[in-house]
C-alpha cells in the first residue's frame, strides 16, 4: 500500500482527500499545519507529499523546498495544491513535481497521483 502524506488546513477539503485516497487503497496521513507535520513520526516515510500553499504556520512552497532539500525525501514527488496561486509561480518557488488549482476534479487528481508514485 502507497502512502501519502497531506497537509491541508481547510478541514473539509483536508477530510475529503483522505477519504477519496483512502477508498483508493492508500494510507493517508494528513496534518492541518506545518508544525504539525514538522512533528510526524519522521520513520514513516510517503510515497507522495500534498501540499497547500498557504498554511496557518507557514507555506506550502517553503515546505516544498524543505522537503526536496532533505536527502531522506528529495527524491518523493510532491503536488502542491493552492486556490490563488498560479502553477509557474509554484513550480518557481519550489520544485514541486506536480501542480493542481482548487476546485479540482477528484479524478484529475487520482491521474496525477498515480502517475507520480508509478
Amino acid at each position: 500500500m502507497k502512502t501519502i502524506f497531506i497537509v491541508e488546513d481547510e478541514t473539509g477539503i483536508r477530510d475529503a482527500l483522505q477519504l477519496l485516497l483512502s477508498f483508493e487503497n492508500y494510507d493517508v496521513r494528513s496534518f492541518a499545519t506545518v508544525d504539525a507535520f514538522n512533528n510526524r513520526d519522521q520513520s514513516v516515510v510517503p510515497d507522495v507529499f500534498i501540499l497547500d500553499v498557504r498554511l496557518p504556520d507557514g507555506s506550502g512552497t517553503d515546505l516544498c523546498n524543505q522537503i526536496k532539500e532533505d536527502e531522506a525525501t528529495s527524491k518523493i514527488p510532491v503536488m502542491i495544491i493552492s486556490a490563488h496561486a498560479k502553477a509557474e509561480n509554484v513550480i518557481n518557488a519550489c520544485n514541486a513535481d506536480e501542480f493542481i488549482s482548487k476546485p479540482f476534479d477528484i479524478d484529475d487528481v487520482l491521474v496525477k497521483i498515480e502517475k507520480l508514485t508509478a
